[in-house]
């Protein structure tokens, strides 16, 4: 019975995420001819690289909330001005997913050899910067103060996560207060900036920008939770990156903040790894015991779940449509996914 509902479940995730991107197949077939055009350049190296990012592929979830909480509020989501900056935004995560290899000395990103691993730290750190340089100047031909304001603070927001987590690297007493707010600059901020400028676009009253920027919030940090469960209960095939990852890396996430809680004498265990910068002494599937037997995954899982349901009720207020059913469906989706 369990495994029929597990299957269920599963199907019906699959479903869900096939009616998300069918909805707006063509808008994103726009984003995928707006990337490749603004990283064109007569440069030859930025082009090639901005090619191979291109190539590299991802979900393209932000584009796809830009677009959707424009067409929720009654914009349209199909034209330049939705395009362009749907695209931007995922100028501004490519840029951020560089940037971050380079600090993690990541060596495989979607299953492909990083920026920094195939062609060096200083080439990656140079294209980082001008893929956050061009979103910053493709966003100026909206003429809006707003976005730029948005773009400003989300960037900000970014760097500043990114700073909190180096100072909290190889540290296994950081508190869950420490890690949400990691997560909330690094990752949650932009998944709101997305959902805003969207609205925005979309000449939505304030209240419904509000709503939107608070949807995309709390989205964001579910999706984080779920990246970091992924990280101990996947494979590389599926991640496209090495799995177990992060403690390697000096990264404590939620899963192991709960472990240390129920079973401290996991702290010495997990300075190991870190110190060693591999699962020699500790295996992973030791750790991953550990992990299921406290309950730590599960009371993970279940924060994520939380967020996703708040998000959830954040869009109470939205006029029914297609886009806003899509919308309320993208929470489920995201913590039953498997990548």
């Amino acid at each position: 019975m369990q495994a029929a509902e597990h299957s269920a479940t599963f199907e019906d995730v699959k479903a869900s995420a096939k009616r998300i991107f069918d909805s707006i197949s063509r808008e994103l077939r726009f984003v995928e001819e707006e990337f490749e055009r603004q990283a064109q350049s007569n440069i030859q190296v930025i082009a090639y690289l901005g090619d191979h990012l291109r190539r590299s592929g991802g979900k393209r979830v932000r584009p796809a909330l830009t677009i959707l909480s424009n067409y929720a509020v009654g914009g349209d989501g199909a034209n330049h001005s939705s395009i362009r900056m749907a695209t931007v935004m995922e100028f501004l995560h490519t840029a951020t997913l560089v940037h971050d290899d380079v600090i993690d000395k990541a060596e495989t990103r979607r299953n492909r050899p990083s920026i920094n691993a195939e062609f060096g730290n200083q080439t990656a750190v140079l294209m980082g910067d001008w893929l956050y340089m061009s979103a910053f100047e493709t966003s100026l031909a909206e003429r809006s103060l707003p976005i730029l304001d948005i773009l400003t603070s989300v960037t900000r927001k970014m760097t500043e996560g990114e700073l909190l987590q180096l100072t909290l690297l190889g540290r296994t007493d950081i508190s869950e207060e420490q890690y949400f707010d990691v997560i909330a600059r690094k990752t949650a901020h932009l998944f709101s900036a997305c959902c805003e400028i969207g609205a925005l676009l979309g000449a939505a009253s304030p209240t419904r920008q509000r709503m939107l920027r608070d949807y995309g919030m709390k989205l964001g940090v579910a999706f984080q939770l779920v990246d970091d469960l992924l990280d101990f209960t996947s494979s590389q095939d599926i991640l496209g990156k090495p799995a177990g990852a992060d403690l390697i890396e000096g990264k404590v996430s939620l899963p192991l903040i709960f472990l240390l809680q129920r079973a401290p004498q996991w702290r010495a265990a997990l300075q190991t790894v870190i110190s060693e910068g591999g699962y020699r002494s500790i295996t992973r599937e030791e750790l991953l015991s550990a992990l299921d037997e406290s309950g730590a995954l599960q009371l993970a899982h279940d924060r994520a779940v939380e967020y996703a349901a708040a998000a959830g009720s954040s869009l109470d207020c939205l006029d029914d449509s297609p886009y806003a059913e899509v919308l309320r469906s993208i929470p489920a989706y995201i913590v039953e996914r498997d990548r």
